[in-house]
């Protein structure tokens, strides 16, 4: 979360240098800086109250604008909030996590003796089901720390130990339900293992992962 909002506001500001304004810099971020150049470049307008957009990037900036004022001055919107009224902030602690190879999160999660889901609230930036290999900074729920990395050793061993990889070299004729049903694999993992989407296609001479129990 801490390393995704980072990200979130070096983003801004790249776009707000790009465009000179916030309210084009918001418009961007929903709508992507290229297709906001597009816009300003066919209706000749340097403004964003000048340009006609998405009716889904009017509503944003606008709704960015409208939470910006109010809790500039909540008192005046009719907002009496006291300190009962806003979340407590999340307790959590920074680990650093060691990938020898494309890690699942469950792994990670495990170790730390809590759940899949909490891993990736804590940590948006990361995608899909797999940490990529190499050293990575995670946002854990407090008291993870105590002996986590022994136990994320073991779990990533014993795991490493009970599967096979294999390299399948695509071939003409084939498709993801075919190549699952062929190694008694699911579906769904294989998509897992090769970041693939259900709708994406396979063509011949692709390499796909595939992990068998040993």
């Amino acid at each position: 979360m801490v390393s995704s909002t980072r990200a979130a506001i070096r983003y801004f500001e790249d776009l707000h240098e790009k465009f000179g304004s916030w309210t084009l810099a918001a418009a961007a971020y929903n709508m992507g800086d290229e297709g906001l150049e597009v816009e300003i470049e066919e209706q000749q307008a340097g403004a964003y109250f000048h340009l006609y957009l998405p009716i889904e990037t009017q509503r944003f900036v606008f709704r960015v604008i409208s939470v910006k004022l109010i809790f500039s001055d909540p008192e005046q919107y009719g907002f009496y909030l006291s300190d009962e009224d806003y979340y407590p902030p999340m307790e959590c602690e920074a680990i650093q996590v060691n990938c020898p190879r494309d890690i699942p999160i469950r792994i990670v999660a495990n170790a730390a003796k809590t759940h899949f889901k909490a891993i990736k609230d804590l940590n948006p930036e990361v995608r899909g089901h797999y940490l990529p290999q190499g050293n990575h900074s995670l946002c854990m729920p407090k008291g993870s720390a105590k002996g986590f990395h022994r136990c994320y050793q073991d779990l990533v061993e014993k795991w490493l130990a009970s599967r096979e990889e294999v390299v399948y070299v695509v071939k003409k004729g084939d498709n993801p339900s075919l190549i699952a049903e062929t190694f008694g694999v699911s579906l769904a993992s294989l998509l897992i293992w090769n970041k693939l989407s259900i709708s994406a296609r396979i063509y011949p001479g692709d390499r796909l992962i595939i992990y068998k129990r040993r």
